[in-house]
């Protein structure tokens, strides 16, 4: 059996995280499990930033990684409207303007 380590003291399942992920946004990471494994994590803003800077800093080859090219950010807003007018109100859930 392999076990990974979990870098994070509170962790949530994806399930769990569905009902209510605002609430995990808190000032600390999160793990998120999936069927008992780490799938990813949620962490604050401000973390995130100082890991990126930390990381550019460490590898400036890999500065390009982290933040998308105008075509990039053009192509996820795309991505994203298409998905926003083909959803069902069934998928939106609690979602409203």
């Amino acid at each position: 059996m392999n076990t990974t380590p979990i870098y994070a003291e509170q962790t949530v399942s994806i399930t769990e995280l569905r009902k209510s992920p605002a609430s995990y946004f808190i000032n600390e990471p999160v793990a998120v499990l999936s069927n008992n494994r780490t799938a990813g994590y949620i962490v604050p803003a401000d973390i995130y930033q100082y890991m990126i800077k930390m990381i550019e800093q460490a590898y400036p080859e890999g500065r390009s990684r982290f933040r998308p090219s105008r075509a990039r950010l053009d192509a996820i807003v795309k991505e994203g409207e298409e998905l926003l007018a083909n959803a069902k109100a069934d998928e939106l859930g609690g979602f409203s303007e």
